[in-house]
């Protein structure tokens, strides 16, 4: 919808699922949906800033996600309240299913960091999937995480990861 419409902005119930249960809701502004991704942008969701040492999210943060039907992972732009990007943060997870106005999501508990310069790119919590019980729960599942965190590492250190989102 183009920023100088008149229709007002739709907004939608994002639902992080993680272990069978609800980790966290949030409304966010409905960006685009072309069929295969679902774009929307929300502020910092956190009862509190959260310093993860790389990166810190804090009040006043905006995320832009981008969440596939067709992917097992989502993509998070973070920037600062003055507009700075921070960098990216993404979620393995299973694709995204949108119904009506909730966007529900499964968190396979795998991420990756990379910095807004590209020179820090991190894999998160692997410790946290193998213990998951997922790897043993459903194989296939796992295989699809760990194929979905390589394929987000290999394009966080390549040029075409910013093109991912565009």
């Amino acid at each position: 919808m183009p920023a100088n419409s008149a229709e007002p902005a739709r907004t939608v119930e994002v639902v992080l699922v993680k272990g069978g249960r609800t980790k966290i809701r949030y409304p966010a502004e409905l960006l685009g949906d072309d069929g295969v991704r679902i774009s929307v942008r929300a502020p910092w969701a956190g009862d509190a800033a959260r310093d993860f040492g790389f990166v810190r999210f804090e009040s006043g943060d905006v995320f832009t996600e981008h969440y596939w039907r067709d992917r097992w992972y989502s993509v998070k732009e973070v920037r600062d309240a003055r507009g700075v990007l921070k960098g990216w943060y993404c979620d393995v997870t299973r694709p995204a299913e949108l119904s009506g106005t909730r966007l529900v999501v499964e968190d396979l508990d795998l991420d990756l960091w990379r910095s807004a310069d590209g020179t820090d790119v991190r894999r998160l919590d692997e410790d946290e999937f193998a213990l998951s019980g997922l790897p043993e729960r459903d194989p296939a599942a796992a295989a699809a995480a760990v194929a979905a965190l390589d394929e987000l590492e290999a394009l966080a250190h390549d040029d075409a990861f910013e093109a991912l989102l565009g």
